[in-house]
């Protein structure tokens, strides 16, 4: 992972960190379901955000090498990876 990709990674699980944070004490005071959905529902966004990020950095880096390289092994593990995230499997 790029040193740029990282910091702001973790930028953004800083963010989500204090978010989770703020559910669960709505949560425990009782708030109202809709406006604590709709917490949830903003951390969702904030981690497909992150996802998006970090995937884009993987394109970049690890996969853009394999892919100029003469491994065919290698460019063939992350194609099968990438279908696999993408496509919601487990490898």
């Amino acid at each position: 992972m790029k040193a740029d990709t990282q910091k702001l990674a973790l930028q953004r699980l800083s963010r989500i960190e204090g978010q989770v944070r703020g559910i669960a004490r709505m949560v425990d005071e009782g708030r109202y379901c809709i406006d604590t959905v709709r917490q949830v529902q903003a951390v969702k966004a904030a981690l497909s955000s992150l996802e998006a990020v970090i995937l884009d950095d993987h394109l970049a880096t690890c996969v853009d090498t394999a892919l100029r390289s003469d491994d065919l092994e290698d460019r063939r593990e992350k194609v099968e990876e990438l279908v696999a995230v993408l496509g919601g499997r487990r490898k």
